[in-house]
């Protein structure tokens, strides 16, 4: 039972959209933006919701976006760049004639891979209830499988602050392959980190992964929508590559600093013939 009611003589949809890198994006159905509180849900022709299905045997409920990427703040640039993939999504329904935020929640989801047709954009997700149906648990294995810098308890609790630098870009071979001349540190410091810019036309789209570090050249797994120039300024943060030796010595290169302690990984595992052997007794 739902705690309110939308006016269904004023009734209207909004959606609020949670990026996983970036400000939250606020849409509504009605022909005007609406404020609510310090928010403003924009009223555009460029995007419809295609679909939303839920029902009485809690099964998840799907929710389907799609519309004209540059429209609403989903412009092309971020939409490739993964911003919007696995992004939270809330719809709710309001009265456009005294709006309210969360006044009637009609369903909160997680959305899927983002699709780019051309100039055009599809979204599908799920209902939150989905997380239910999902089979959990953990995976046992000689790399660490903490989040680098992760706060949370038990985690890796590496300060990110000391880990992370900024400069300024020298060279730019493509929209994977750059560099910066000033760098002095050595290979492989940054392999498994992440990059961003602070400026240039890059600006924005969330931090790549570092596939390499080798030489003052960062090579990135994938590659940025819009490609680097030199004098672009960018933020890195140093990486992890998952081994017992980053926690003895990468994070600054000293002996004097270990996060051994907090190293997730099990390298004495048995391989699989060996666990799965028949004992046997000796005759």
């Amino acid at each position: 039972m739902k705690s309110a009611v939308a006016d269904y003589r004023y009734r209207v949809l909004c959606l609020r959209i949670v990026p996983v890198y970036g400000g939250p994006i606020y849409l509504t159905d009605h022909p005007v933006s609406l404020v609510m509180g310090a928010h403003t849900y924009l009223s555009t022709a460029g995007y419809q919701f295609t679909g939303y299905d839920s029902r009485s045997d809690f099964s998840p409920a799907s929710i389907d976006l799609e519309g004209i990427a540059g429209a609403a703040g989903l412009s092309r640039a971020t939409i490739s760049s993964g911003i919007f993939d696995g992004a939270r999504c809330y719809v709710f329904a309001t009265s456009f004639v005294s709006p309210v935020e969360d006044e009637e929640p009609v369903v909160a989801g997680v959305f899927g891979k983002t699709v780019l047709l051309d100039d055009r954009f599809q979204i599908g997700g799920v209902s939150l209830i989905d997380a239910i149906h999902q089979t959990i648990g953990q995976t046992y294995g000689a790399q660490c499988p903490k989040k680098f810098g992760g706060t949370e308890y038990a985690g890796c609790g590496v300060p990110l602050a000391p880990n992370t630098t900024t400069g300024t870009l020298t060279f730019a071979t493509s929209a994977s392959v750059f560099g910066d001349h000033s760098r002095a540190e050595a290979d492989d410091t940054f392999g498994g980190g992440t990059i961003e810019f602070l400026s240039g036309p890059a600006v924005g789209l969330k931090p790549l992964e570092i596939k390499s570090y080798v030489g003052k050249t960062i090579t990135t797994f994938e590659p940025f929508y819009y490609p680097p120039n030199p004098g672009d300024s960018y933020r890195m943060v140093r990486g992890c590559r998952k081994r017992l030796e980053d926690c003895k010595l990468r994070w600054n290169g000293t002996a004097n600093f270990s996060n051994v302690a907090n190293f997730g990984g099990f390298l004495h595992i048995p391989v699989g013939s060996t666990y799965a052997q028949v004992g046997r007794g000796e005759g």
